[in-house]
């Protein structure tokens, strides 16, 4: 059984996934909307406020095109409630025994977190393709992943954590970097000014990084 069956196709829909916390759901569809419309399909949005599994439901139900994933997924039980609200796919910024069994269990395609070289052997050992380096900039940023690259061919990462507009494309352009998460496009001031304008216009500084990406890899 592939766990991450179809996680690929998610991953490289956009070379930047947002990486949000949602304050009020009321935010949840504009949102969606306001990235979508700059070019950012994919949206974490993170369990760390009381409105995260409700706008997950939103998304899921009323954007079409958004395709919408949990984030900070830190017990099994994250898993079958992102999996009811509609979710497509599940981050961790870790990985533990108890969280990869669940992933396993819950039909959604999982993305854990890890940030050492024995932590990615881990889950090479499990079958996973694809990882999460967090907290990228400080656990060793790019360098760290382009050591990593040769003796570890077999995982692929989103990194997050501390990335920012400018450092994005230094990711982007190793070879076991698939895309890369980052929040400077989706500020909690923004969202609660209803500045879904300039969002949209942030989101698409991000989706254009695409370009950096495709020309590194011809």
């Amino acid at each position: 059984m592939n766990m991450q069956q179809g996680l690929s196709d998610i991953l490289r829909a956009a070379p930047v996934i947002p990486v949000v916390m949602i304050d009020d759901m009321a935010h949840a569809i504009p949102l969606a909307r306001a990235l979508l419309a700059g070019g950012l399909p994919v949206i974490e949005i993170t369990l760390r406020t009381p409105a995260a599994l409700e706008s997950i439901r939103a998304i899921a139900a009323d954007v079409p095109g958004a395709l919408v994933g949990v984030g900070t997924v830190l017990e099994p039980a994250h898993y079958r409630e992102a999996a009811k609200a509609g979710a497509r796919f599940a981050v961790s910024p870790g990985s533990t025994p108890a969280l990869l069994d669940a992933a396993f269990q819950s039909g959604l395609a999982p993305l854990p977190g890890i940030s050492t070289a024995s932590e990615a052997m881990l889950l090479i050992e499990r079958g996973y393709q694809f990882a999460k380096f967090f907290p990228a900039e400080p656990a060793g940023g790019a360098p760290f992943l382009s050591a990593i690259a040769s003796p570890l061919p077999q995982l692929t990462f989103c990194p997050t954590g501390g990335i920012t507009l400018e450092s994005a494309p230094k990711y982007l352009k190793l070879p076991n970097v698939i895309c890369v998460g980052g929040s400077w496009m989706v500020s909690r001031a923004a969202m609660a000014a209803g500045d879904w304008a300039g969002i949209t216009k942030l989101a698409a500084q991000a989706a254009a990084l695409n370009i950096h990406r495709q020309e590194q890899t011809k």
